[in-house]
């Protein structure tokens, strides 16, 4: 893995000697889960940065391809993923994921798009219409409902990717950018909107507590407001509000979309 990760970083200090064998190998085993571009470690998560680097280099060393697939056309340079059956994954027509993705055993996607660099854990749930961007890393036992946006990132090389942790659930038209990371068994409640710089402020407490780029682990999040001052009126912006945990007894969906109907929202799936 160092000599491959040493091959891509030269050719990426020489772009006109690119290796184009590094490059391919490098792609192969993102494709193959045996290796991603983020992974968690004993401090968190651990961004390899070659990796996202031999991913742009593999637009460099692909030509322009056609490929049918029953009535229909592209025009890529990438090719698709292949022998779903013998990973274990579901696939639901017209569900899309491209070559250098990785899906665990288990995993289902309705009718959705996974783009390349994306690694998604075992069991989780690619919904209708969601998407999972470039270098996205979705942990085990994930459900991303129906028109979800998980953000991608490919430049600049040295940005986070987008990571959300096993068991998290992330409701319908939720999206999620700019490398923030959702802790394990987090909720977002339905049309939440977070980006880096979005406050996350956790309001069950006597004071509040805020985040920024993370969600806390367990965490259930809806849709909310901060007033801010221009020049022109005080207007607000967004904000997610924490406004509980999870815990044995919140751990159904029913039970979730009952606490959050008390504060005028809803997980939507």
């Amino acid at each position: 893995m160092s000599e491959l990760a040493e091959r891509i970083e030269r050719s990426w200090a020489e772009p006109e000697h690119v290796d184009a064998a590094a490059v391919e190998d490098a792609v192969g085993m993102l494709d193959r889960g045996e290796a991603r571009v983020a992974e968690p470690d004993d401090d968190g998560w651990t961004v390899n940065e070659w990796a996202k680097k031999a991913v742009l280099l593999f637009f460099r060393v692909r030509d322009l391809e056609t490929t049918e697939v029953g009535p229909f056309e592209y025009h890529d340079r990438l090719p698709l993923k292949r022998d779903y059956a013998k990973a274990g994954v579901r696939v639901v027509p017209p569900a899309t994921a491209r070559y250098g993705s990785f899906l665990s055993p288990g995993v289902v996607l309705m009718p959705s798009y996974v783009n390349i660099g994306a690694w998604v854990g075992p069991r989780t749930l690619v919904d209708t219409w969601a998407t999972v961007g470039s270098c996205a890393q979705i942990g085990a036992d994930v459900h991303l409902s129906g028109g979800v946006g998980i953000g991608g990132v490919l430049e600049p090389v040295q940005a986070g990717p987008v990571i959300v942790e096993d068991g998290a659930f992330v409701g319908s038209r939720c999206i999620v950018v700019e490398g923030v990371r959702v802790r394990a068994r987090a909720v977002l409640g339905a049309g939440l909107i977070l980006t880096g710089n979005t406050p996350v402020i956790d309001v069950t407490g006597d004071e509040a507590v805020e985040y920024r780029g993370e969600v806390p682990a367990g965490a259930i999040v809806v849709p909310g407001s901060r007033p801010r001052d221009f020049p022109g009126g005080s207007y607000g912006l967004p904000a997610g509000l924490i406004i509980g945990y999870r815990s044995e007894s919140t751990d159904s969906k029913l039970q979730l979309n009952d606490m959050l109907r008390e504060f005028g929202s809803s997980v939507g799936s």
